[in-house]
């Protein structure tokens, strides 16, 4: 799935939403591209717990 993380603007930021993306699943494949603030992840999760656990972490994400 691929995400727009609104609030994502620099290193740090890619790895906080890494680290949201790995604790709620740790096989995750994460690929960032913070120019564009997008994020595609493949997980066995679905986009509704993905966002929701940005969320928590303070991501605002939205499906792409």
């Amino acid at each position: 799935m691929k995400l727009y993380v609104e609030n994502m603007t620099c290193g740090g930021c890619a790895r906080g939403v890494t680290a949201s993306l790995k604790e709620l699943d740790e096989n995750a494949t994460v690929n960032i591209d913070i120019p564009n603030k997008l994020v595609d992840i493949e997980t066995q999760q679905d986009t509704a717990a993905v966002v929701a656990a940005l969320a928590e972490d303070g991501w605002k994400a939205q499906l792409k």
